[in-house]
């Protein structure tokens, strides 16, 4: 009988991925209640555990996709994949109300700006400290600190190496957690309160999980406002990463 259960579940992965990671959130969601009472957002603790089954997996099989490499669990490859996330992202935008989009102006336009080009500096002056010395690794652990997405784009556009590659994306998910934990202990001080603070918000802050994550801790209704501008600024990370910010560091340290 249980062979033919696991038998079903494997012949079926994107169902048994789904119904996977809806007992991870309940189980987080329970956590964040029982142990932090709502101060550290349910999404943050499941992305804990995920990166430890993640780790778990991959010990096991000794594969490079964590859980994803055990038979059971491979419709999670599929489910984390880039397409059901483009899809989860774009399907926020259509919760924004245009007027109050509208609202965020040359604000929200310089938040964009800034939130690609501070996080970029940061993390280039990062890799200088320990010892990188070469343009295509700086810029790419500099894009990683932008955002885990625009990290691996940036240094597979420069040829940058498999294990900047990874720090980039390492720099990125750091970023990321921050955000989220940090986010409803500081939402008071920053205002985070209407559509055009969480638009302005999401533009500096950058990260659409980190983002989406911590707004949720805080007031879901704005959700969709800073996932909107931290998408945007995703993709502009990803145009000026490869681009112009490895030229003006190629003309700073060389080649």
């Amino acid at each position: 009988m249980l062979d033919v259960i696991i038998k079903g579940l494997e012949h079926n992965g994107l169902i048994t991925a789904f119904a996977f990671v809806g007992v991870i959130m309940w189980v987080s969601v329970v956590l964040s209640r029982r142990l932090t009472f709502g101060r550290v957002h349910g999404s943050a603790i499941a992305i804990v555990i995920g990166l430890v089954l993640a780790w778990v997996g991959g010990t096991l099989t000794g594969g490079q996709k964590g859980l994803a490499d055990l038979a059971l669990f491979s419709g999670i490859g599929l489910m984390g994949g880039a397409m059901l996330r483009d899809f989860a992202i774009v399907a926020t935008a259509f919760e924004v109300q245009a007027t109050e989009a509208r609202k965020a102006g040359m604000v929200g336009a310089l938040a964009l700006v800034l939130g690609t080009l501070l996080p970029f500096i940061v993390g280039a002056c990062v890799a200088w400290a320990f010892g990188y010395r070469d343009a295509v690794s700086i810029s790419t652990i500099g894009a990683g600190a932008v955002t885990y997405i625009v990290g691996p784009v940036t240094g597979a556009a420069i040829g940058a190496s498999s294990e900047v590659v990874a720090l980039s994306i390492a720099t990125g998910l750091i970023k990321a957690i921050l955000v989220m934990v940090c986010t409803p202990f500081a939402a008071r001080w920053m205002g985070l309160d209407n559509p055009r603070s969480a638009m302005v918000f999401g533009g500096l802050a950058g990260t659409v999980s980190g983002v989406t994550a911590g707004l949720a801790a805080t007031d879901r209704r704005l959700v969709p406002y800073g996932a909107l501008t931290a998408t945007f600024h995703t993709g502009l990370g990803c145009l000026l990463g490869p681009s112009l910010l490895y030229f003006v560091v190629r003309g700073l340290v060389g080649g």
